[in-house]
């Protein structure tokens, strides 16, 4: 065997040793990258339940307002009968009439405003969920660029310091789990 053959044999021999000790920095960008796409996905649907929710208060928001202009316009009508009733005695039966729709209306209204108020806390969790699982995924897509760097390098200190990234970007998404 010549030198020239034993030269090529040292050098493959070295490339699969090198493949072999950079098989864990690809499977770790691997799952890195699954991850990723699992928190963009949470995330984005997140962010929709935020948007959805603000909807439902907005929508909300405007039944009760509606109820309110209900309920003052009726009082207004009572009153306008209050003072008839002084000249028509058949005004009293309106005046009742009215004095019932208004405190129906001023408890539909109630009702209305704590509905509303409730997709506004439905909302504002969701945007904090949304958050958290963007700044997940921006620390998990540093982790997944610090990690390549080591195929380029050969040096794992940046795989270690991907996989610190990568650590702190699952625990942020985690921390969505005991937000109440």
């Amino acid at each position: 065997m010549g030198a020239e053959e034993e030269l090529h044999e040292l050098e493959e021999h070295a490339e699969e040793g090198a493949n072999k000790a950079m098989r864990p920095v690809a499977l770790t960008m691997s799952i890195l990258a699954v991850i990723v796409a699992v928190i963009t996905m949470l995330g984005e649907r997140s962010h929709t339940a935020a948007i959805i929710n603000q909807a439902k208060a907005s929508d909300q928001w405007n039944l009760y307002q509606s109820k309110k202009n209900r309920a003052y316009n009726s009082g207004l009508a009572k009153d306008n009968l209050t003072i008839l009733a002084l000249k028509n005695p058949d005004a009293e039966k309106l005046i009742d009439k009215y004095k019932d729709y208004i405190e129906k209306e001023k408890a539909d209204s109630e009702g209305e405003q704590e509905v509303a108020k409730g997709f506004e806390e439905a909302r504002e969790h969701a945007e904090l969920l949304g958050n958290r699982f963007n700044l997940a995924q921006v620390l998990l897509e540093i982790a997944l660029v610090v990690s390549s760097i080591t195929l380029l390098t050969r040096s794992k200190l940046y795989w270690y310091a991907g996989l610190v990234f990568g650590i702190s970007g699952i625990a942020i998404a985690l921390s969505v789990l005991v937000i109440k």
